[in-house]
């Protein structure tokens, strides 16, 4: 394990600067940079300084995590078919990342469930064929080739006004379905 590598990514994510690392950990500025450049290495009782400093510690630092998995066939799809549409996640277990993306298939004349309010965002592009978009009271006509982009703040969903099947990618923040 490159201990200096996986201290500067943590470091970074998280937005710190060398500077404030070393004011939260009570270490130099120099020291750090050694240390992610692996020019030295920490004692146990300075690394978990360290980690504490960036939110962990040892037991998470050193734990093995398994390679995400970043891209997905059409064997790791779950699909949900009901009478009028049909929901394809397209992404296993979304529901523990900050956005779910799935594709909503619309018979002629049919809905997607009502979204009631809630906190996030929703974006959605049409694949094939004609949607309407409800949005509070207001609608909106949308075609293939053409997105939407709402806020979760009124309720909402999606009617299918044409006389062909309609497709539409649609991914929220947070996960809802």
């Amino acid at each position: 394990m490159d201990i200096g590598r996986k201290l500067k990514q943590l470091r970074i994510r998280q937005d710190l600067t060398l500077e404030e690392l070393a004011s939260r950990s009570e270490l130099t500025k120099g020291f750090l940079s050694q240390v992610e450049r692996n020019l030295t290495s920490p004692s146990v009782s300075t690394l978990e300084d360290i980690l504490e400093a960036l939110g962990t510690d040892l037991a998470s630092f050193f734990k093995e995590s398994r390679d995400e998995q970043l891209v997905f066939h059409e064997e790791d799809f779950f699909v949900d078919e009901q009478e009028d549409f049909t929901i394809c996640w397209i992404i296993p277990n979304a529901q523990k990342n900050e956005m779910e993306p799935m594709m909503l298939t619309l018979k002629p004349g049919a809905s997607s469930q009502i979204i009631d309010p809630h906190i996030g965002e929703e974006f959605g592009y049409v694949l094939q064929g004609k949607i309407l978009l409800v949005n509070a009271e207001k609608e909106y006509a949308l075609k293939k080739g053409e997105t939407f982009y709402i806020s979760g703040r009124n309720t909402h969903y999606i009617k299918n006004n044409g006389k062909s099947e309609a497709s539409v990618l649609w991914v929220s923040t947070p996960p809802m379905f």
